[in-house]
């Protein structure tokens, strides 16, 4: 009975005679329901926002992040914690996901893996869990035993939580110092939530993580100044990175990338305020990270 109260898994009466459309008709009314999650996620931007205020506190603090979750929700939050490193040269264990199953699971789902509470807490023990860390719960329903048991761990060592959810009055949201419950209401195809609601946890997730970025220094104006070029197209990305914010040319931007390493700040830096590489990676260590300090600080104290 209380799963069938869900919202998530509630009939939805756009889609009643879906089996009768045709593909257009199934589109239409699939897009239709989509265009409702970016409302559903505006509403719960104030709680978003506060959760972002406190991760980035807790990782200028040397806390990493943790997502938790199982099925979609564990997937969901293996591809954002993946993407950090090479987006903003992130050390790997500075966001992390845990996953019911393991990572195994991320390819075929383990049956049974996200009902066992007791695990969710055993995994964020092996992580070594500390009170300068914050864990995010993913759960559509907002009852999943798994990532339930890694908020309750959390919770024990005194480690900041958020509570990811689509349902009103979760019972996840029970575990969180930030509850975020994003109800985008019944899906399309009945209870399958890899749908609107994964789609609105996967706004969230890219939410969380590109601001709290910003907020660590990692990013300058729109640009991503702490890519990790380890590609062709990533190595060109600096170039056109650094061009862009300083106006050298093609030439003299793969140049100078050459003596940073490939690395986009320092770049920056000795550009804009005419010094060595070691000077610009002083100025941004003394600056926190943020380019735009560093360079001020460098033209400042004539460095």
């Amino acid at each position: 009975m209380e799963l069938s109260k869900l919202t998530t898994e509630q009939r939805n009466n756009s889609s009643i005679t879906m089996d009768e459309m045709s593909t257009m008709e199934i589109l239409e009314t699939i897009n239709n329901e989509d265009k409702k999650v970016a409302y559903a996620v505006e509403k719960v931007l104030p709680q978003v926002g506060l959760a972002i205020e406190k991760i980035s506190n807790a990782l200028k603090q040397g806390g990493r992040l943790f997502y938790a979750g199982a099925g979609t929700s564990g997937r969901l939050g293996i591809i954002d914690a993946s993407e950090c490193p090479p987006t903003f040269m992130t050390p790997p264990d500075m966001v992390q996901t845990v996953m019911a199953g393991g990572t195994e699971a991320f390819f075929q789902a383990i049956e049974g893996s996200e009902d066992n509470e007791s695990q969710g807490k055993k995994d964020m023990k092996i992580k070594m869990l500390t009170s300068k860390d914050a864990v995010v719960g993913i759960t559509a329903s907002g009852r999943t035993p798994y990532p339930i048991g890694a908020l309750k761990y959390a919770q024990e060592v005194g480690a900041y939580t958020v509570s990811l959810s689509c349902n009103p009055q979760s019972v996840i949201s029970r575990n969180a110092d930030t509850a975020i419950e994003v109800v985008v209401g019944p899906e399309v195809l009945t209870g399958s939530t890899r749908m609107k609601a994964a789609t609105a946890h996967k706004m969230i997730l890219n939410m969380i993580s590109t601001t709290t970025m910003v907020k660590l220094g990692k990013v300058h104006e729109n640009l991503m100044v702490d890519v990790h070029a380890s590609n062709y197209k990533l190595l060109e990305r600096a170039k056109r990175t650094l061009m862009e914010i300083t106006g050298v040319s093609y030439d003299e931007a793969e140049k100078t990338l050459a003596l940073t390493k490939h690395e986009v700040k320092p770049a920056i830096v000795m550009i804009k305020g005419g010094v060595t590489y070691e000077d610009a990676r002083n100025a941004i260590d003394h600056s926190n990270g943020f380019v735009r300090d560093a360079i001020d600080y460098v033209l400042k104290h004539n460095v």
